[in-house]
């Protein structure tokens, strides 16, 4: 069983994933602050060392990731490997605006 290292909330936004020369559109469903889940047509094999964009609110994130897992015709886990610092600030932001949306106050 698959343990996450950081809680992941719900986000939608559009994505590429970049490999070799190849650039697949996407979407993105869910994000951590380590990894994220995307919907792509087809899904790579674990393993796959990718770039990832992600584009939302007029701002951009990019980071190196590899696909942790594979669900043909669902989905693949990216963990983030290399983030530059200005793209940890976008991150951390969107995070904490997903969590805010999400929170239901008692």
């Amino acid at each position: 069983m698959e343990q996450r290292s950081s809680a992941r909330v719900r986000f939608s936004a559009s994505a590429e994933v970049i490999r070799a020369d190849l650039v697949e559109s996407t979407l993105v469903t869910e994000l951590s602050l380590r990894g994220c889940y995307l919907e792509p047509i087809t899904p790579l094999p674990r393993g796959t060392p990718v770039t990832v964009k992600i584009y939302a609110g007029g701002e951009f994130f990019q980071a190196m990731a590899t696909v942790l897992y594979s669900r043909v015709t669902l989905g693949m886990g990216l963990g983030f490997r290399e983030v530059k610092p200005e793209f940890q600030i976008v991150l951390r932001k969107w995070v904490r605006q997903a969590l805010d949306k999400s929170y239901v106050p008692p």
